[in-house]
C-alpha cells in the first residue's frame, strides 16, 4: 500500500506494474458478504515476444473482508500494463496476485478476455478462495469471441 493515495491529487502513470502503488481502504460493511466489480474493458499489454500491443477485456470480482481496493489506484496500476511485456496469462494472474496481497479478500476472481492477434483470442480465468455460501455473483457479461460470422 502506498504511503501518499492517489485519491484526491494528481497522478501520473506508473512506468510499469512494479512502479504502481495500489492503495486500499477500510471495508464499511465488513460483517456482509457482497461481491465488488471492477471492469477494465480497455486494458492493454506488450507481447513480451513481438512487442505488439494485446487488447482485453478484464473483469474482476471479489467479495471483500476487511479492505476495499481504491478504484483510481486500481486504475493506474491496471494503466502501467500497458509499455510491460507479458503474456496474457501473466498480467490476469499477476494482477489477481496482486490483489489478493493486497486485500486478503475472502474470494476473488479475475477474468482475461484477450482480443484475438494472430488469429486466436486467448481467454485466462483465475481465481482464489472459497466464495461463501449465499452470495450471488452475475455472469461476467463478456461473449465469447465470435469474429465476424
Amino acid at each position: 500500500m502506498s504511503k501518499k493515495p492517489s485519491l484526491g491529487r494528481k497522478a501520473a502513470l506508473p512506468a510499469s506494474p512494479a512502479d504502481a502503488k495500489l492503495d486500499r481502504v477500510p471495508n464499511p460493511h465488513p460483517d456482509a458478504d457482497y461481491v465488488a466489480r471492477f471492469t477494465a474493458p480497455e486494458f492493454t499489454s506488450l507481447c513480451p515476444v513481438t512487442g505488439q500491443p494485446d487488447f482485453a477485456h478484464l473483469v474482476i470480482d471479489y467479495v471483500p473482508d476487511r479492505w476495499l481496493v481504491e478504484s483510481k489506484s486500481l486504475k493506474l496500476y491496471l494503466g502501467a500494463f500497458r509499455n510491460h511485456g507479458a503474456f496474457h496469462e501473466d498480467c490476469t494472474v499477476r494482477i489477481g496476485k496482486d490483489l489478493i496481497g493486497l486485500l486478503k479478500p475472502r474470494w476473488l476472481r479475475i477474468g482475461g478476455y484477450f482480443y484475438p492477434r494472430g488469429g486466436m483470442p486467448i481467454d485466462v480465468f483465475w481465481q482464489s478462495g472459497k466464495l461463501p455460501v449465499g452470495v450471488w455473483v452475475p455472469d461476467q457479461g463478456v461473449a465469447p469471441y465470435r469474429g465476424r460470422g
